[in-house]
């Protein structure tokens, strides 16, 4: 992603998911004539809206955005693909002077984006057996070698994640190091780069989650989930995995009651917000700002051109 004094800075808001992102993203995207690009793993699914938060069309303020609706649920995304994708539209956006303003929840995919990480390699052999001992065992089984074996990786990585897990390992096995060893460096690739956080007390980010979940249900996630599992949800490796989406499964299958489905989907996606505060939490490269600071915007774009000056 080269750049030159005149090719606008990459923008990219981080936060814990609830905390007002999305706004202070449309907010920057029109004062520094951008476009939005999603870093969220799961909103690149068509169809999968409500439970992911997606914003209408009609709400994005006429801004473009990328990396929305681009596979369908039964196709599998990994993070290499995503940065690959990421860096694309981001070379592009900048070529034609547009500032790419990113933001979504997947802390994991926006560093990985920004930052020096290249990815280690796979064995197929090492892939195929970790994934029949998933299959047979289960996920957290696998979550517990891991949380034995690399702790740091265990504590960013759900135990139902159990994609993850079996990635996690076959890099340990076949380098021989934790698989965090392998995360990305605070180091950007490109540094003309700025991180603004959207900083929110807990107990109102806890009350807002709930909130946000109850409205879910309440706008038809599960109508949204019966559709998807005719498209092929439940065969899709990523997709499936979702927060919301596989407590919703639940539901329809009969396994749990609405409310019941609602309670750990609360659950889940506290303890979602806390691992994404966890990767942001030692970055002293990020700016942060109060959620409910009126002045947030003047002051991200203060920021957002000091940057501009000095890169």
């Amino acid at each position: 992603m080269p750049s030159s004094p005149t090719t606008p800075p990459i923008v990219a808001i981080v936060g814990p998911t609830a905390s007002g992102k999305t706004a202070l993203s449309l907010d920057l995207a029109e004062a520094l004539r951008g476009e939005i690009v999603n870093t969220d793993a799961m909103q690149v699914y068509r169809g999968m809206d409500i439970g992911t938060a997606k914003l209408p069309l009609a709400e994005r303020r006429g801004i473009p955005h990328h990396l929305l609706d681009t596979l369908e649920v039964r196709d599998p995304a990994t993070v290499a693909e995503f940065q690959g994708w990421a860096r694309a539209v981001i070379a592009d956006l900048r070529a034609r002077g547009a500032t790419p303003v990113l933001v979504g929840g997947s802390a994991l995919y926006t560093r990985a984006i920004l930052d020096r990480f290249d990815f280690p390699g796979t064995d197929p052999a090492v892939r195929v057996r970790l994934e029949e001992e998933l299959a047979e065992t289960g996920s957290a089984a696998l979550h517990a070698r891991l949380r034995a074996l690399d702790p740091a990786a265990a504590e960013r990585i759900e135990t139902e994640n159990g994609r993850r897990i079996v990635r996690a390992l076959e890099v340990i096995e076949i380098t021989g190091a934790p698989f965090s060893a392998n995360l990305p460096v605070q180091e950007y690739v490109e540094p003309h780069t700025v991180q603004l956080g959207v900083a929110i007390d807990r107990e109102v980010l806890e009350t807002r989650i709930e909130a946000r979940v109850r409205q879910m249900f309440d706008d038809g996630l599960l109508a949204e989930v019966s559709r998807l599992l005719e498209e092929g949800l439940a065969e899709g490796r990523t997709a499936a995995l979702a927060i919301g989406y596989r407590q919703a499964i639940a539901v329809l299958a009969g396994e749990l009651s609405t409310d019941e489905a609602i309670e750990r989907t609360v659950v889940a996606t506290r303890q979602f917000a806390r691992r994404q505060l966890a990767w942001w939490r030692n970055d002293p490269r990020i700016t942060w700002l109060e959620y409910d600071d009126p002045d947030r915007v003047t002051r991200a774009l203060s920021v957002v051109r000091t940057v501009g000056v000095s890169a």
